[in-house]
């Protein structure tokens, strides 16, 4: 069975998908370490269904509903930041509010269409097999300013992962890092709107970060196994859906969430946790900051 994934690697679709799904992999497990540790879960959410709502809004005047879904997304990434900031609102109930927002634009301009919903509705459900060699260049530019964000400034993401508003009091440009974070998260969900789609990227964009949460505490660690998860659940999920005539989307979020289970199955902290609750001095030992109550850092 394999040997026919590799006997169909002789062709530009299955290398295009290949590529595509170690890029996706790679750019949304980074950014899944964020969303994670900064407890952000509807960011991804909101992200697709801004892409939904630009593409549909981009059939209803004639533009081309990727380019619409792709500015749409960038600009609900760079107004959340701001918005929560100045109405001193927490970022998750910003973000709920841009969901149901975005929904609501969205399903109102599909109930407006005359013709086929079609476009829009693509860029929900994604399709590895059909990229194009734009895409590939886009989510290869994008991927690469991820990683030299990343790699720049480590110290100063550490620093605001840790705490916002003592980085700043640290003299850490807070704002600048996280508003460039929720840009970044912007271009990554759009630009893989044709490899995993809208409606199931959300999952790349928490389940390998959450994978790594329950096996380290070291940031630098958390980077290398969300990497290794999400590119390893879209490789594998690639592989599935080529050998068995499955949607590839699906497969990808499946095998991402069997890897969390595991990882969670055998995690070193929840089996420290149980062991130290065994203890009598149990509740002794937590208020010396045993493992248990330890935060990436």
């Amino acid at each position: 069975m394999v040997e026919n994934f590799l006997e169909g690697l002789a062709y530009l679709p299955v290398q295009r998908a290949l590529f595509a799904c170690i890029l996706c992999g790679l750019s949304c497990s980074l950014l899944s370490v964020f969303i994670v540790l900064m407890r952000l879960p509807l960011i991804g959410v909101s992200m697709s269904h801004a892409a939904l709502a630009g593409a549909v809004v981009g059939m209803l005047v004639g533009f081309n509903p990727v380019v619409c879904g792709f500015v749409l997304c960038l600009i609900v990434a760079g107004a959340l930041g701001p918005v929560s900031d100045r109405s001193r609102m927490a970022p998750e109930n910003m973000l709920g509010i841009f969901f149901s927002l975005l929904m609501g634009i969205a399903f109102l301009g599909m109930g407006i269409l005359t013709r086929t919903k079609a476009g829009a509705l693509s860029l929900m459900w994604g399709n590895l097999l059909s990229l194009s060699r734009a895409d590939l260049v886009i989510l290869s530019i994008i991927t690469a300013v991820l990683l030299v964000f990343i790699i720049s400034f480590f110290k100063e993401i550490r620093a605001v992962l840790f705490h916002r508003k003592l980085a700043a009091s640290s003299g850490v440009p807070e704002r600048a890092v996280y508003y460039t974070l929720l840009l970044l998260t912007g271009a990554v969900v759009s630009s893989n709107l044709s490899t995993v789609g809208g409606l199931l990227i959300f999952a790349l964009l928490i389940q390998p970060g959450a994978t790594a949460l329950q096996l380290t505490y070291d940031l630098k660690v958390f980077f290398l196994i969300a990497a290794g998860a999400g590119i390893g659940a879209c490789v594998a999920g690639l592989l599935i859906s080529y050998l068995f005539d499955l949607p590839s989307g699906a497969s990808v979020v499946l095998v991402a969430t069997l890897i969390f289970a595991v990882a969670y199955a055998f995690s070193p902290k929840r089996l420290s946790g149980k062991r130290f609750q065994r203890n009598p001095h149990y509740e002794q030992d937590t208020r010396r900051n045993l493992p248990g109550e330890k935060t990436v850092f």
